[in-house]
């Protein structure tokens, strides 16, 4: 699209019509920068009444990895740029419509179609990072089976990763399905979890070794239409966070890094958001050990890690997201520190209620983000706090806090 001037009136004949695929909490905050900017936004997914349905134009409830499903919906509703927000999606007819259209429309997707494929799969991601590219990450194998993962830890046909190790399903997200092994009791039940849990249903896993880190960093990385009309990368401060059981549920900004692997990180991110290509926020995941940096996953959109920078950055993840698939200049400059902690369900229920959300306000420059979702699970990510502080350290206490305070109850 270029540098865009023009933006048209939503709900006319003049819009600038952007659909996004995916309208979790995540989805919901690009809708709004979109809407913000003028932009009529059309949600899909998978449920009814998701975060992001609840603020776009319209929305369509369809199975997101049915392709002809959402060739139908791309062909009704003929947006100018479509946007993955999930990795479940049929990318294989995304990839179809890039290259052909659908009755005679040609819709932009963001970043590209081939990112949304080589993202929604970690063995795509990781082949090209390690084998085409060349960069730093874990020692890892490909599993089948219960039999070709215990192979791959024993390496009885190649070196083994050992224990301890990770196992992942292929397709999966916020840890779904993942497993640490920390010794060959482990295996069974792992191998177990990873064929329930995973995004997509059974099928392959991926076998890690285990880096013993110092840290994890999410590099929030910005491919966007520079003054000179080319796509240039731009860096936000580095995101720390911390993941249990593969989902994050705390994060931070910015983080103390030397700076050799601050440069690591980004050279990574540039590299590895270079190849993928367009426009759009990138999530960058990395291990660093002093000096030492190791490439992790990326996603091809905003990242929940990012969350923070809804009280840190003078254009959040999200408002950045928007303006660069929008081919419009960015700023990645920082604000003030803050951190940001998740408030789960704690609870299976429908149409739950939040008390203690004056009390959560007290605390200072803290902030709420409750997503509206229909369904609550005990280890459903219902909401976020963020708050900002002079030190990170302060800002992740008052983040904290604020969350522990909001109590969700039957409704």
């Amino acid at each position: 699209m270029g540098i865009m001037n023009r933006i048209g009136t939503p709900l006319s004949a003049s819009a600038t019509r952007v659909m996004l695929l995916g309208c979790g909490e995540l989805g919901k905050e690009v809708i709004i920068a979109l809407q913000r900017l003028g932009c009529e936004v059309i949600g899909v997914d998978r449920y009814a009444d998701a975060p992001g349905m609840q603020v776009a134009h319209r929305s369509h409830v369809v199975t997101m990895t049915d392709g002809a499903a959402l060739r139908a919906i791309i062909e009704r509703e003929r947006p100018h740029l479509v946007v993955p927000e999930i990795e479940a999606i049929a990318t294989a007819m995304l990839a179809e419509i890039e290259r052909d259209g659908v009755a005679g429309h040609f819709p932009e997707f963001i970043p590209t179609a081939r990112a949304a494929q080589l993202t929604m799969n970690r063995e795509g991601i990781r082949r090209l990072a390690a084998e085409e590219l060349g960069l730093p990450t874990s020692p890892y194998r490909f599993a089948d089976s219960l039999a070709e993962l215990q192979a791959a830890i024993d390496g009885s046909d190649k070196p083994g990763i050992g224990f301890p190790c990770i196992v992942k399903p292929v397709m999966s997200s916020s840890g779904k399905g993942q497993s640490l092994l920390k010794t060959q009791a482990d295996v069974q039940k792992a191998w177990d979890y990873s064929q329930a849990a995973g995004r997509v249903g059974a099928g392959r896993v991926i076998v890690e070794g285990f880096i013993d880190f110092d840290y994890e960093i999410t590099q929030l990385t910005v491919r966007a239409v520079g003054a000179s009309g080319a796509v240039e990368t731009y860096f936000c401060e580095p995101v720390g966070h911390v993941q249990i059981n593969g989902d994050y549920v705390e994060s931070w900004q910015p983080m103390a890094m030397t700076p050799v692997a601050l440069q690591k990180a980004r050279d990574i991110a540039r590299a590895v958001t270079g190849n993928l290509g367009g426009r759009g926020i990138f999530g960058v995941e990395l291990f660093i050990k002093g000096d030492a940096v190791w490439f992790s996953e990326v996603s091809p959109r905003p990242h929940d890690t990012g969350l923070v920078t809804l009280a840190t950055q003078r254009l959040s993840e999200f408002e950045l997201h928007a303006r660069a698939i929008l081919g419009l200049p960015v700023d990645t400059s920082l604000r003030r520190p803050g951190a940001s902690a998740v408030i789960y369900g704690g609870l299976a229920e429908k149409g739950i209620a939040f008390e203690g959300v004056a009390d959560a306000l007290q605390v200072p420059e803290s902030d709420l983000r409750l997503f509206g979702k229909p369904e609550s699970f005990v280890k459903r990510r219902m909401g976020v706090a963020v708050a900002n502080a002079d030190t990170t350290d302060e800002a992740r206490t008052r983040a904290k806090l604020a969350a522990s305070r909001v109590k969700p109850v039957k409704g």
